[in-house]
């Protein structure tokens, strides 16, 4: 059985590049293509863009594995993910601090590592990235420290640095991969 390994952090921590880094470097590892009811035009991740009825409809069709609201949109974790965990893959999303209590109860085989930076950092990146209005960069900044649920264990990493610095990190975190 492979693992889901879920990155969380705050918007800007880099949680994407360093994802996408690992994966640059670990091919056998799977990256989950994230489901969100933003529209296809957005800056942002590799993502499926779905409408917010579309997303509705697909939570009752059991579409998703995870699925939550954040930052006035909805998230899905596609349920067929399954087909990779139990193929023996491991697997990697970034999912929101929030639905991390469901993980463990959802997935045999789950870590948790949550990417983060000094505010500073955050807020020079989330300026950078121009995605959202000064109004939503400062709330964002705001849920940045965001506690995680009671009893959540998860490997810290600090992308402060240098991209290769947190992926190194991150690669030691990891251990050994499944393909």
């Amino acid at each position: 059985m492979g693992r889901f390994i879920a990155v969380v952090g705050p918007s800007g921590a880099g949680k994407d590049s360093v994802m996408e880094a690992v994966c640059e470097r670990h091919p056998e590892l799977r990256r989950v293509r994230r489901v969100i009811t933003r529209s296809s035009e957005a800056v942002g991740e590799d993502a499926e863009s779905v409408t917010a009825d579309r997303f509705a409809e697909m939570v009752e069709e059991g579409a998703f594995a995870l699925h939550w609201p954040a930052h006035g949109l909805r998230y899905g974790i596609p349920a067929s993910v399954d087909d990779d965990l139990m193929a023996g893959r491991d697997v990697l999303a970034n999912l929101s601090r929030a639905v991390l209590p469901q993980l463990a109860q959802r997935f045999e085989r789950s870590m948790i590592v949550l990417i983060t930076a000094a505010p500073e950092v955050l807020a020079t990146r989330l300026a950078n990235r121009g995605r959202e209005t000064a109004e939503d960069r400062r709330l964002r900044l705001q849920r940045a420290d965001f506690a995680l649920a009671e009893g959540l264990n998860p490997v810290v990493i600090r992308n402060e640095g240098p991209l290769d610095q947190a992926v190194v990190a991150f690669e030691a975190a990891l251990g050994p991969i499944k393909a």
